[in-house]
């Protein structure tokens, strides 16, 4: 069945807007993307990362794919995504340039990297959802705009609540899309201080369970000369999409500061424990949730453009990123 999405000036994005124009689009994409996960089993979150980075700096539009060049410093390397694992860029990649081959210049890398996203959360075990297509790619990508833009795993819940409604995001949705924390993994310095030197009187912060932050004291001992030190977001099921991410919260299982303020804070606590209670109460929540990510600043018309190689180069050597 077909959904369509209207925007404004009655442009719309609808479920099958590649029938005629690329008909195996779908299947494209979901090949390509499974065999790179099956190869390297990081890519499903790297990708859900990605994608919330991409959307929450100027809307779901693949600025963060742009690569920098002597004109331009792009946002992908911005500090908040230097860290944003390669599988995610790379998975892309393959998808975009399998897609040149069959229908060349017809799908934006923005509809990719939505796609990708919800097909690696499927095959991982998440919920499936529907994804309108029809995005444009930005015809721009600006370092200086992804500051401020990104929550940070210290920011105050406050701080985080704000920055979600901002968006357009309710609190109800910060959290549910909190739990893609389910998959994936953090470097050691974005938690470092939580284990090291806390306080005075304590190693580590004593919200942790001593056994875990013992065990991410000895996981992250060299991180200083190894910056890729890491250590996944939800220990016990790492690599399944399900509600054990709220389930470690009480018990002093979250990694980031931001991870335990869920559980911590009044205004979100009854979330953490309904999703930690009821799996399909978390999807529900989750699919509402990144289906309205899906959506946010999404460019159309002439507000964007279709990425492709040849097209980038050009506009490249002719200095027109800026």
């Amino acid at each position: 069945m077909s959904m369509m999405i209207h925007l404004s000036e009655g442009e719309k994005l609808s479920t099958d807007y590649y029938k005629s124009s690329c008909p195996s689009a779908l299947d494209i994409i979901r090949n390509t993307i499974v065999d790179k996960q099956i190869t390297s089993p990081t890519t499903a979150a790297g990708t859900v990362r990605l994608f919330f980075h991409d959307c929450f700096v100027g809307g779901c539009d693949a600025s963060v794919l742009v690569s920098s060049n002597s004109f331009n410093k792009g946002e992908r390397d911005a500090d908040d995504n230097l860290s944003l694992p390669g599988d995610g860029f790379d998975a892309i990649v393959r998808a975009k340039t399998a897609l040149e081959l069959t229908c060349p210049g017809v799908v934006s890398c923005s509809d990719i990297l939505a796609v990708a996203a919800r097909d690696l959360i499927t095959m991982v075990g998440g919920p499936f959802y529907n994804v309108p297509l029809g995005r444009k790619d930005s015809i721009t990508a600006k370092v200086t705009d992804v500051k401020g833009n990104l929550p940070q795993p210290t920011m105050p819940m406050s701080d985080l609540i704000a920055l979600f409604a901002k968006k357009g995001f309710s609190v109800r949705d910060m959290v549910a899309l909190s739990g893609a924390h389910t998959i994936g993994f953090s470097h050691c310095s974005q938690f470092a201080h939580r284990i090291y030197n806390y306080s005075n009187t304590q190693s580590y912060d004593p919200s942790l369970n001593p056994r875990y932050a013992e065990g991410l004291q000895k996981a992250c001992s060299t991180y200083h000369k190894d910056p890729s030190m890491s250590a996944f977001n939800d220990v016990m099921t790492p690599s399944k999409f399900d509600n054990m991410y709220f389930q470690n919260l009480p018990r002093g299982l979250g990694l980031l500061e931001s991870d335990h303020a869920l559980i911590a804070d009044d205004r979100t606590k009854g979330l953490v424990e309904t999703y930690a209670a009821n799996q399909t109460a978390f999807f529900e929540d989750f699919v509402q949730a990144i289906e309205k990510l899906g959506l946010y600043g999404v460019k159309t018309g002439n507000r964007g453009e279709l990425r492709g190689r040849e097209q980038k180069e050009e506009r490249l050597r002719k200095n027109e990123f800026h």
